[in-house]
């Protein structure tokens, strides 16, 4: 079963969720070869939004992958696919090629629950041009089951390839992971299933391995775990933990002690503690994100205080 699995390395685009995607092109080119030579399936290589949808102001190639720019960045293409990721909304269909004419093999959509069928018309749109599609429902922890239920009848008509299951707070334990899996091969027993866990719990390699072994195929991971806020499962402990003769632990390593040792000083990712604190009381990662950028960023108690205070409850149910 372990030898279907594929992996998608997030490191360039949820990682870029740290540093505002400021990686140097040498950087990608590294982690891209690195990646093909320990036999990582897909490398996700940024987002595809359009950058007049977002009125951003300043050239973000990651953030805004240009075809051409990518061409020059990759100019020849291995056995590693490359994969964008897009939010709804944020993509304007004009500035898709046909897959014919693009660096890029898969497309995945990210969307909540309330929005899925407009991430299937997207999937359809990016399907019909050639791409391998995803459709990635995020905050997938606070889904009623009915909205779940009517989301699915959507999914089942659709082309998509691949139904992600994200847990975006990192709130979730393999528990909750093999009840979300079996869930989901109910409903879509045909579509293929992937999983993309945050560490905030300490749990996104246990969850990742609780998803392989009840048959979900898309593992996301990223390496050294760097991804938003407490960061991803981590791409070097897939390639040396699924038996599966292609993949080598090596080239990754490699990438960690070149680049990501000098990162991490600069940037923080990974369990720290007020996003444990977040992801268990199953709540987005930006209030901690934005305590850990203050000067009381290692006021642990008074953190857990203000989150889990009345007054911040009430706050939630208001918005």
């Amino acid at each position: 079963m372990e030898h279907t699995s594929r992996i998608i390395d997030c490191t360039i685009r949820d990682g870029g969720l740290i540093n505002n995607w400021d990686f140097s092109v040498e950087f990608v080119q590294d982690l891209y070869n690195g990646l093909n030579s320990a036999g990582v399936e897909y490398m996700e290589i940024g987002y595809k939004n359009s950058p007049k949808l977002l009125n951003a102001t300043e050239p973000n190639p990651w953030r805004f992958l240009d075809d051409n720019f990518l061409k020059e960045i990759i100019p020849e293409k291995k056995f590693t696919k490359l994969s964008a990721l897009v939010d709804i909304g944020r993509v304007d269909p004009d500035d898709i090629l046909p897959r014919a004419e693009s660096a890029l093999d898969m497309i995945r959509v990210a969307c909540y629950i309330r929005e899925v069928d407009k991430g299937l018309e997207l999937v359809q749109m990016f399907h019909d041009l050639g791409y391998e599609t995803s459709l990635n429902i995020m905050a997938l922890s606070s889904v009623p089951e009915n909205q779940l239920i009517e989301a699915f009848e959507l999914v089942k008509e659709s082309p998509v390839d691949v139904v992600y299951i994200v847990d975006s707070f990192g709130s979730l334990d393999p528990a909750d992971v093999e009840h979300q899996v079996k869930k989901f091969k109910e409903m879509i027993p045909n579509i293929q299933l992937g999983i993309h866990t945050h560490n905030n719990m300490q749990l996104a390699f246990a969850n990742t391995l609780t998803a392989m072994r009840n048959g979900v195929t898309f593992l996301d991971s990223s390496v050294y775990g760097m991804g938003r806020a407490a960061g991803n499962c981590n791409t070097e402990l897939l390639v040396t933990h699924i038996q599966k003769p292609s993949y080598e632990l090596k080239p990754v390593l490699a990438v960690i002690e070149k680049h990501m040792l000098e990162m991490r000083q600069k940037w923080e990712w990974g369990y720290i503690i007020p996003y444990m604190i977040s992801g268990t009381i199953n709540e987005h990662p930006r209030v901690a994100m934005a305590h850990r950028a203050s000067a009381d960023r290692d006021q642990y108690v008074d953190f857990y205080n203000m989150v889990t205070s009345p007054e911040a409850s009430l706050a939630k149910e208001v918005k």
